[in-house]
């Protein structure tokens, strides 16, 4: 059976953990300090720590989980890497360049249930959720990456929205933002981390009352039932009612803005009565909203949805913003690349099958 990977502890459970083994829990701190500050790959790198407590995490655990199957780099610097797990699934990781730092899209599941019509992610349903190791993984080995480029470059910004639904795996999503965030360990910054739902009304408030503290977004895509259904079948399930009852109690006990985001289809979501119809739906939430315009990267698989002219755009994002919307169009990254998430893993996967 394979061992777990330690990236999946959090400090204080690697300490109750070693102290259950007979070991001091300020030995958690030590071991902290090699994974994530000094990046060590291999238990026997970790100079200060006593042989014996070494022994003990090679019998139980590994670091690594993930290897890298194949990588792409876009002409604006751009990665996507391809990882294959343990048990031989494939999962996708992005490194992206930004003026603000490098941002790091992470998978949380090995495909997807939630069904968008329009999503490449969605390719191949669900067959597991990833354990709090391997979605740590993902940004440790994505710093390795920059490590051994030689750039002192460190990863900034986290967002959760690869592959799969995270608040559908939200124990392990939960556990990772911990150990992401912690000040001992890689120390990005709560604000600089978003997780991204399709609109799981109840985990929403789960999320809310966890002390987790990070940026929260919404998968939207439609402004009525109607259009929400067609193009997103968890609708029919959690209807926008539902899902706007959620976000409020959200708004109203964190105070922290939500961005809404909202993938522009051409001619099915992009004409001037559905921003205006969106600017309603937002209402008196303002303040505390932007919504976030996407412009969608075709997948040969959902052949009838196209791009949204660069008029069309312009328009739907200037109608908001005379409604008094906060709104902006997402920057794309790496457009010579597979650009749309689960695109490259769904490539791969066909040409190796």
């Amino acid at each position: 059976m394979n061992k777990a990977s330690i990236y999946g502890l959090t400090l204080d459970q690697l300490a109750d953990w070693l102290l259950e083994h007979g070991h001091k829990r300020f030995r958690a701190s030590q071991v902290w300090d090699w994974l994530y500050r000094k990046r060590v790959t291999d238990f026997s790198g970790m100079a200060d720590v006593p042989s014996a407590c070494i022994q003990l995490l090679q019998e139980h655990f590994v670091i690594e989980t993930l290897s890298e199957y194949f990588k792409q780099e876009a002409a604006d610097g751009t990665v996507k890497f391809l990882f294959r797990l343990q048990d031989g699934n494939l999962i996708e990781t992005v490194l992206m360049r930004h003026k603000f730092g490098l941002s790091v899209c992470v998978t949380t599941q090995v495909g997807c249930n939630i069904g968008c019509s329009f999503c490449a992610s969605g390719l191949l349903a669900k067959s597991r959720d990833l354990n709090g190791g391997e979605i740590v993984g993902q940004i440790m080995k994505v710093q390795l990456h920059l490590d051994q480029a030689g750039r002192d470059e460190k990863v900034s910004h986290v967002v959760v929205m690869g592959i799969g639904e995270p608040f559908d795996n939200f124990a392990h999503m939960s556990d990772f933002i911990r150990i992401i965030k912690d000040p001992k360990g890689l120390a990005i910054g709560p604000r600089h981390i978003t997780v991204s739902t399709s609109g799981l009304a109840d985990k929403i408030v789960e999320f809310t009352d966890s002390d987790l503290q990070v940026n929260l977004a919404v998968s939207l895509h439609a402004p009525n039932n109607e259009l929400r259904t067609r193009i997103m079948k968890i609708n029919r399930a959690i209807p926008i009612e539902t899902l706007i009852q959620a976000i409020d109690y959200y708004l109203q006990k964190s105070n922290r803005r939500i961005t809404l985001e909202y993938i522009l289809l051409k001619d099915v979501n992009d004409r001037e009565e559905h921003a205006l119809e969106l600017a309603a739906l937002v209402g008196d939430r303002r303040p505390l909203v932007n919504v976030n315009l996407i412009p969608y990267n075709p997948v040969d698989e959902h052949s009838q949805y196209r791009r949204s002219e660069q008029e069309a755009v312009r328009a739907f994002y200037d109608t908001l913003k005379k409604q008094g919307v906060s709104c902006s169009v997402r920057l794309e990254h790496g457009a010579d690349i597979d650009a749309a998430c689960g695109q490259l893993r769904s490539k791969q996967m066909k040409a190796s099958g």
